[in-house]
């Protein structure tokens, strides 16, 4: 997600901007720093252009023709609406920047996919039981599907929708989970990783109520034996769309009936319907919510998702199903593995 190479010090040169800019093509921006990693201001090729034509030296350092008032995105606060429209307009490159101004990395829309802003647990610490005897040496999250691991496979589509915050909640064989994966800091991926240890197993969701340091309002929690190529900037904006205080991602299932289905009451037949068919829609193991929902996840206890939404419904707020139109597996048994080897090369990510 980060690259360095849209990084230059301000101390700089103007020709030494030009061999930067001149590497980076098509994605030809330089954002300035100070020392401390400070943002200083932005250099394109035509701001070069402009300040040759001045009579600017290409030896001078580049602080002369540096633009002060790039388009940045604040991490602790931003609106995702205005990336959107920013993104429409065809800007591409962006730095992330803290509170001091200090940049924390830069993103690029024509790599990524979207900046969601939104912190994510992952629940990966089942023991898999219904795996083994795969499972018994491994953690199911790091079972191969394909040529990554099923954990991968969902951690790298939440980077490529811009997510860069992670929470791991761990158990069974964790030991082999924050050894894959580390802190998040390696030459793949830049994100980070916390990890959560569950000293006896918390249920769905209960693990979640030990994190206090999330830095986003919204939280998705997911399963960590999903494959799916769920669109999540979709799932955010309807979220946002609907006000939720709760998302659901939901998986639709359609139930033929070969016959005629009568409505009947006190023996009396009032209407009937012709092979009809009906849809119902099951828990698909991602969930969307508000950071305050978090309140009512009780601490240090077994809880599980849907024993939150129970709650969540008795206090009255407002819980949605987000159907999904594209590709879902639970990977819970050895069928499901053998289906998701199979059909992994077709899915379209």
């Amino acid at each position: 997600m980060i690259n360095d190479k849209h990084l230059i010090t301000s101390s700089s040169s103007i020709n030494d901007a030009l061999l930067r800019l001149d590497v980076l093509a098509q994605d030809a921006i330089l954002f300035v720093v100070d020392s401390d990693n400070k943002l200083i201001g932005s250099l394109t090729d035509g701001d070069v252009r402009r300040g040759l034509i001045k009579g600017i030296s290409i030896d001078n350092i580049i602080t002369e023709i540096v633009q002060p008032n790039p388009k940045v995105i604040l991490k602790s606060n931003y609106d995702f609406k205005e990336i959107l429209k920013l993104r429409d307009k065809n800007y591409k490159v962006f730095p992330v920047i803290d509170d001091d101004g200090k940049i924390i990395t830069i993103i690029n829309f024509r790599l990524l996919k979207a900046y969601l802003p939104i912190d994510v647990v992952v629940m990966a610490g089942g023991k898999g039981t219904r795996l083994r005897p795969l499972t018994n040496d491994t953690p199911k999250p790091l079972i191969k599907v394909g040529d990554k691991t099923i954990m991968e496979h969902n951690i790298d589509r939440l980077i490529a929708f811009g997510v860069d915050d992670f929470w791991f909640s761990i158990n069974y064989l964790g030991d082999q989970i924050v050894h894959r994966f580390g802190n998040g800091k390696d030459k793949d991926r830049n994100i980070s990783i916390e990890y959560v240890w569950e000293d006896e197993p918390k249920g769905t969701i209960g693990a979640v109520s030990k994190i206090n340091n999330f830095r986003h309002k919204h939280i998705l929690v997911t399963n960590s034996d999903i494959l799916t190529n769920l669109d999540y900037e979709d799932f955010y904006l309807y979220f946002l769309k609907k006000d939720a205080d709760f998302a659901v991602l939901t998986i639709p299932y359609n139930v033929s009936i070969p016959y005629a289905v009568l409505e009947i009451s006190d023996d009396q037949v009032l209407d009937f319907k012709e092979k009809p068919t009906y849809t119902y829609y099951s828990n698909g193991g991602i969930y969307l919510m508000k950071r305050d929902i978090l309140n009512f996840i009780p601490k240090g206890k077994h809880f599980n998702t849907t024993d939150l939404m129970e709650k969540l419904i008795k206090e009255n707020k407002k819980i949605v199903s987000y159907p999904l139109a594209g590709y879902w597996l639970d990977i819970g048994k050895k069928e499901d593995l053998i289906k998701a080897r199979k059909e992994i090369n077709n899915i379209k990510f």
